[in-house]
């Protein structure tokens, strides 16, 4: 079971990105997938999650709802997360998460900053 996360970088304040995580080792579309991020110094914290199979299903934390888009491309076993509107505080290390496998990627170090 492996999870890559990638798309990264740094970012001006309003900025976007889009995060991918691409995802092998298990059936991917029977599996709902979760983003976390993790800032300097604080606990990682839950961002998203979408349903497996057709993702129909999703739900944001509060400070992302409204800015942050979760989606998956089961033929493809990638999960991504479009983050728009970005501000400093999103600053963090991204991961994605796969809770019934108790499975983590090494993360994604997202910056803004101007």
């Amino acid at each position: 079971v492996q999870l890559v996360e990638s798309g990264g970088g740094l970012v001006q304040p309003g900025g976007s990105l889009r995060l991918s995580c691409a995802a092998s080792g298990f059936t991917f579309s029977a599996y709902a997938m979760n983003w976390y991020r993790q800032a300097p110094g604080k606990e990682r914290e839950w961002v998203a999650v979408i349903g497996r199979v057709g993702g129909s299903t999703t739900n944001y934390a509060d400070a992302v709802k409204g800015r942050f888009t979760i989606s998956r491309d089961n033929a493809k076993n990638t999960v991504f997360l479009q983050i728009n509107s970005l501000k400093p505080e999103d600053t963090a290390v991204y991961y994605c998460y796969v809770p019934r496998l108790g499975t983590w990627g090494q993360g994604t170090q997202v910056t803004v900053s101007s």
